[in-house]
């Protein structure tokens, strides 16, 4: 509960998973993994200040089924990872409100990082672990800024984040079972990027707000390895997404437009990716009204049938993302 300024929470998690593959898709042995964390995260108001601070500890286990390429001794690892952050954030004006993040996260490596040793077909790969991964870590930075200018809202974010026993995956060049081979690693990083969401209300027309809004990200990630610098994989580029929307009460109809610009700068053995531009409809029918149980979504998804493909997924040369698409979708709340 708040008081004084003061609020925040303090809780408790534990996931449990176990992993069983039969057949010619087995790229990992049997294996389970465990983790219990304790968490809190806090929040404190002075004036126009706003301190924050959380904080996490989580141990972890993972196991897998020792054979030929994987001992005992491999087979078990323990890690207890440390996460904290600390922010303050203050009001310079009416309505605008700039912040400074710190942070420190640890993260132990997945099963699908340690034991993997075989072909993937959810990945059209030959996946190759790494069962002696230390803790990734990172510590991180981050800038933000939050305001409104009349009819107008803003949000904007720079952050900057310095991996150590950074994982990532790259192709070998080699090739099993008719699949390129893909090789987990780990070593330095570097991360950084921003995003800028802006909303406006243009006014309102026959009872429907006019709103307008867009988005735009970017994130430049390097690997600091024995050799030469490079670029870290499946990095996104530069997104645009702008929209127009009328919002009535039984009534309403969006149309967008999102541009992803080409990735041009590639990891070792990486394909590019083409840009592309996407535009989408949809309208939004309330029989009961706005506060209503009943609506009906009507969307229309990729209008043009462009080829696109993100450079994020691991089947971007394989599988593009969905054609043009109709569907309608009703949903009912209790």
């Amino acid at each position: 509960r708040e008081k004084g300024g003061w609020k925040g929470a303090i809780g408790a998690q534990y996931v449990k998973r176990k992993i069983s593959i039969d057949g010619e898709e087995k790229f990992l042995p049997p294996a389970n993994a465990s983790q219990f964390g304790l968490f809190t995260v806090q929040s404190f108001e002075i004036g126009k200040s706003r301190i924050e601070a959380g904080a996490r500890v989580e141990r972890s286990r993972a196991r897998a089924q020792a054979d030929v390429q994987l001992d005992t001794a491999a087979a078990r690892r323990r890690f207890t990872t440390v996460s904290g952050s600390l922010g303050a954030s203050h009001e310079v004006a009416k309505g605008w409100r700039i912040g400074l993040n710190a942070s420190h996260s640890e993260r132990a490596p997945s099963i699908e990082e340690l034991f993997p040793n075989g072909p993937h077909a959810g990945t059209q790969a030959f996946e190759i672990g790494n069962p002696a991964f230390a803790k990734e870590r990172a510590n991180g930075v981050e800038l933000t800024v939050n305001g409104n200018a009349g009819p107008i809202r803003i949000s904007a974010a720079l952050f900057h984040s310095w991996f150590s026993n950074f994982i990532y995956e790259l192709p070998t060049g080699a090739e099993e079972d008719g699949l390129p081979v893909f090789q987990f690693s780990q070593d330095k990083a570097r991360y950084l990027g921003g995003e800028l969401e802006v909303e406006a209300t243009l006014g309102t027309i026959g009872g429907y707000a006019i709103k307008a809004d867009g988005v735009a990200d970017f994130t430049r990630a390097t690997i600091f390895r024995a050799g030469p610098d490079q670029a870290a994989p499946r990095i996104p580029a530069l997104r645009l997404l702008g929209g127009f929307s009328a919002d009535g009460n039984r009534f309403g109809l969006r149309a967008e437009v999102e541009r992803v610009t080409g990735q041009d700068r590639v990891a070792i053995l990486e394909t590019r990716t083409k840009g592309f531009t996407l535009f989408n409809l949809s309208a939004t029918i309330r029989p009961m009204g706005r506060s209503g149980p009943l609506s009906f979504l009507i969307s229309a998804d990729n209008l043009f049938d462009v080829d696109a493909r993100r450079h994020a997924s691991v089947l971007k040369d394989y599988a593009p993302l969905a054609g043009r698409d109709f569907r309608i979708t009703a949903k009912f709340s209790l």
